[in-house]
């Protein structure tokens, strides 16, 4: 057989020049520093958006001494021990309209959750475990304790306490507890901008009509689907034919008002792959291969003072280099940190094939059985262009660069992509 001078591939087991996984995840984030420009935003406006603020509370919360439950008040002193006892009904209090008077011995106040607990009392009975007797008596039994069924002022959080410092992103509860507070509005800072946009000659527009060898642009979707349920504001700037001019425009254009720019396709070693050598001139390209499958061809740098993440063409490939880099970056863009993964083992439930050297993240397919075990397969034909291994998908089977394929029944660790957003 004739021998020839060839280049490495995707289709290689193993590159010795690729950066592995962990290193290429390592540079991105060592290369990203978050926003610090910052906003006013209404309450309800706030949800999702990053503290530049810390907040400390104006008030106690509860801000006084209420009841848990409804029920009636008394003095915890009497509470009997191992007989019953009969208390006198003397007065209600209800939650905004407390009880003006004091509890005296041998009574004890009809009281409605959230109510003040009324002077002398410091206990709360539950009505159902008291018995009514006639309009203005009740009956209790043993097995009560001093103190039950009271809430506390500032047993959540006290006057003064620290209650959310700079960086976190707020959530629902986060909202209702700084309502709770009475803050109507709150810095946050500035969310980042994403501009992207598809590279292609044979790319075509949803809704527009295909011609031969021309396909509809999915890559946009997937991207703007995925970027929409994070914390950023989107861009999208089209589809950029394979044009360099035009390619050279679209870098500068969306550098000009991007915090992060992100392409797919052209980024590997075609004639018509011009991402890399505008960016070595535009920009500083930091690397642009990765040790993985599916995504190899990945290009990160700087475009200007923007980050640059140069994804390949096939649209697993974007999913999966996106939700494995991309997302990281931005998420510490938004607030300082990234979040941590999720991983969670499972039991493989078929063989699984795989050559050592490269990192896969297969898509996969997990269970939880009735006594809580995890087991995972993949989801059928594992392609880097076949978008419906995705959609079947609920986790990612991470298989790292020395794994050299799965027994049945061997453990493997997996990424639910319900952890991803």
């Amino acid at each position: 057989m004739t021998e020839i001078k060839i280049a490495i591939s995707c289709a290689d087991a193993s590159d010795t020049k690729s950066l592995k996984v962990s290193q290429a995840r390592q540079q991105i984030l060592d290369s990203v520093s978050p926003i610090q420009a910052e906003e006013k935003k209404p309450l309800r406006s706030a949800l999702g958006r990053v503290l530049a603020e810390t907040i400390k509370s104006p008030l106690d919360v509860p801000g006084h001494t209420n009841s848990a439950m409804d029920g009636y008040a008394m003095r915890g002193e009497e509470l009997p021990a191992d007989d019953t006892l009969a208390l006198k009904v003397s007065g209600t209090a209800y939650a905004g309209n407390g009880y003006n008077g004091s509890c005296e011995p041998g009574c004890c106040i009809r009281i409605m959750t959230g109510a003040p607990m009324p002077t002398g009392c410091d206990t709360v009975i539950m009505q159902e475990h008291a018995e009514r007797i006639g309009d203005d008596v009740i009956r209790i039994g043993s097995g009560h304790r001093t103190g039950q069924n009271v809430r506390y002022a500032g047993e959540d959080i006290p006057r003064g306490s620290t209650v959310f410092e700079v960086g976190r992103t707020l959530t629902p509860a986060d909202i209702g507890i700084l309502a709770s507070l009475g803050v109507a509005e709150v810095k946050t800072r500035v969310r980042p901008r994403i501009a992207f946009f598809s590279t292609g000659d044979e790319l075509v527009g949803v809704g527009e009509t295909l011609a031969e060898g021309e396909i509809y642009d999915s890559n946009r979707y997937s991207l703007y689907g995925m970027l929409r349920r994070l914390n950023v504001d989107i861009i999208d700037m089209g589809v950029i034919p394979d044009d360099q001019d035009a390619l050279r425009k679209a870098f500068k254009d969306a550098a000009r008002i991007a915090d992060m720019v992100i392409t797919s396709g052209g980024v590997s070693v075609g004639e018509a792959d011009y991402t890399k050598p505008i960016l070595d001139e535009l920009g500083d390209m930091h690397f642009w291969r990765i040790a993985m499958k599916p995504g190899r061809p990945l290009v990160f740098g700087k475009l200007g003072d923007a980050l640059f993440f140069g994804l390949p063409g096939n649209p697993v490939a974007v999913m999966v280099t996106f939700y494995q880099f991309v997302q990281p970056a931005i998420e510490i863009l938004a607030s300082g940190k990234a979040k941590q993964q999720l991983m969670i083992a499972a039991s493989a439930s078929r063989d699984i094939r795989k050559r050592a050297g490269r990192f896969e993240f297969l898509r996969g397919l997990f269970e939880q059985d009735d006594n809580g075990k995890f087991t995972v397969a993949p989801t059928g034909t594992q392609g880097s262009g076949i978008l419906t291994s995705m959609s079947k998908a609920n986790c990612f089977i991470h298989l790292p660069e020395e794994n050299a394929g799965v027994a049945e029944g061997e453990t493997v660790l997996i990424q639910p992509f319900d952890a991803l957003i």
